[in-house]
């Protein structure tokens, strides 16, 4: 297995060095910044470990910037809550708190090898053309404009109830997009605290408030040359949204403490499951905010409008699910598939996800039956 790690202090990464070399099963290579790593990474790594505190490019942009390609474990001598959430958003497999002993990234490293191994033996799938596990005719009719409006650099208003899969047709749109091979950065609106969106948004300069000790990168920057996605667009504060609408009508932004303006080229795309036109009548939502973002919108019929789906999604679930424990394949019972077919999935997709995911680990035999699903009584 061929490991890379990143770690800006000398002496924790000579450490990890000695240490890891008496795993002759792993192949180790260090880099001292982010930079360098992604100068030196190719496609022969499986896992790459990175520190999250480092100068320049930190441990969470890095990850950013690997756009999937690798499987990563984050390590990290102060960690908070939002680096944590930030990087299990990412697919971070690993939260290592510093200091830890060898036999803990050891344990970790294992457990990403099985993983690996299972995937690599893994029945082959057909391939799909696309991102989406069902294909109803609803899905294409709102697949079609997608794919129209991908072409364009038009902003697109991504409407639907919450697990609709709303993230998932931005990803789509961008990756059919002339910006495809430009990062595709997202970031939820509703799970920011409302003192810290700015920052996060424009980034802000050292010194520019009593916490920054060093200048950190805004999500405008990181997705410059390809698509943000603000996801629950509703949730912004009114306070920001004067910004955003300059930001996106100069196509300039300022981070916070810095007097200079930063050249953008990005794509927007944002989602929503409440009811703008309301929030727009009760001066909580910018009328002249809600036409920039909103020249194509995208209404994503929730999954009870989509019923020809339910079984196509939760099979290619079930095998997802069975690769990725190690378990044998498994099937739904007739009687399952019935009950899935009759649930009214007020949760949508998102709540499918999870139901097929509890029903894979909890059955008994091969052959998930009704009672196993554990469906939501209050459908």
């Amino acid at each position: 297995m061929k490991i890379a790690i990143v770690e800006d202090d000398i002496n924790m990464r000579k450490s990890l060095e000695i240490a890891m070399s008496d795993y002759k099963e792993f192949e180790v290579k260090t880099f001292k910044n982010a930079k360098d790593a992604l100068k030196g990474l190719d496609t022969s790594y499986d896992l790459v470990i990175t520190d999250i505190n480092m100068p320049g490019m930190d441990g969470i942009e890095f990850v950013k910037e690997l756009n999937g390609r690798y499987e990563v474990i984050i390590m990290t001598g102060n960690a908070t809550l939002s680096r944590a959430i930030d990087s299990i958003h990412l697919g971070v497999k690993d939260f290592l708190l510093k200091p830890f002993d060898i036999d803990t990234l050891i344990a970790a490293i294992k457990r990403e090898e099985v993983v690996q191994k299972v995937k690599k033996t893994a029945p082959k799938t057909k391939k799909k053309t696309n991102d989406f596990l069902g294909s109803s005719e609803a899905l294409k009719k709102v697949l079609h404009i997608a794919d129209k409006a991908a072409k364009t650099d038009a902003s697109i208003l991504l409407l639907g109830e919450s697990g609709v899969g709303k993230e998932v047709f931005a990803s789509y749109i961008h990756k059919n997009s002339p910006r495809a091979k430009k990062p595709f950065v997202a970031i939820n609106m509703a799970a920011i605290p409302e003192n810290l969106i700015e920052s996060e948004l424009f980034g802000f300069e050292k010194g520019a408030f009593t916490d920054a000790s060093q200048a950190k990168t805004g999500q405008f920057e990181l997705a410059n040359g390809g698509t943000l996605f603000l996801d629950e667009i509703g949730e912004m504060p009114y306070s920001v949204q004067a910004k955003l609408l300059r930001a996106l009508q100069e196509k300039e932004v300022r981070r916070l403490g810095s007097p200079k303006a930063i050249k953008i080229d990005i794509r927007v795309i944002s989602a929503t499951n409440a009811n703008l036109n309301e929030k727009i009548k009760n001066s909580e939502f910018r009328e002249d905010l809600f036409y920039r973002l909103n020249t194509i919108p995208l209404n994503i019929p929730p999954l009870r409008e989509r019923k020809d789906e339910i079984l196509q999604i939760a099979e290619a679930m079930v095998e997802q699910n069975c690769v990725k424990y190690g378990f044998d394949l498994k099937i739904f019972s007739p009687q399952a598939k019935s009950e899935l077919l009759q649930y009214n999935w007020p949760g949508n997709i998102r709540e499918l996800i999870s139901v097929v995911e509890r029903s894979v680990i909890l059955s008994e035999t091969q052959e998930i039956q009704k009672d196993e699903l554990f469906l939501d009584v209050r459908k």
